[in-house]
C-alpha cells in the first residue's frame, strides 16, 4: 500500500473523530503529519509504506522529540493507524 493511500486514511480517521491532523513540512526529518485530537492529545505520525525506512535523520528528529515529552509514532499501513487511534 502507498504512504499517500496510508496518510489520506490517518488524515480521514482524525477528522472523523473531530480531530485536525495537519501536514508538516519545511524541516527535514520531521514527521509528516501532527495530529490534534480532542481532548487535547497531539500526536505526531510519519507514515511509511510497509517497504520504506526510517532515514537517520528521521531518527534523530523523533529522538529529540520524545526526549522533549512528545507522542511520535510511525504507521505503516491501514491497521497501524487503527490501533493508533484505539491507544488514544
Amino acid at each position: 500500500m502507498r504512504e499517500r493511500t496510508i496518510e489520506k486514511y490517518l488524515v480521514d480517521v482524525v477528522n472523523t473523530l473531530g480531530g485536525e491532523c495537519w501536514k508538516w513540512s519545511g524541516r527535514i526529518g520531521v514527521p509528516d503529519r501532527i495530529c490534534f485530537f480532542p481532548g487535547g492529545r497531539v500526536v505526531f505520525v510519519e507514515v511509511k509504506q510497509k517497504t520504506g525506512r526510517l532515514s537517520k535523520m528521521q531518527m534523530h528528529i523523533h529522538e529529540k522529540l520524545r526526549n522533549l515529552g512528545m507522542d511520535v509514532r510511525v504507521v505503516w499501513s491501514k491497521d497501524d493507524v487503527d490501533r493508533l487511534i484505539r491507544e488514544i
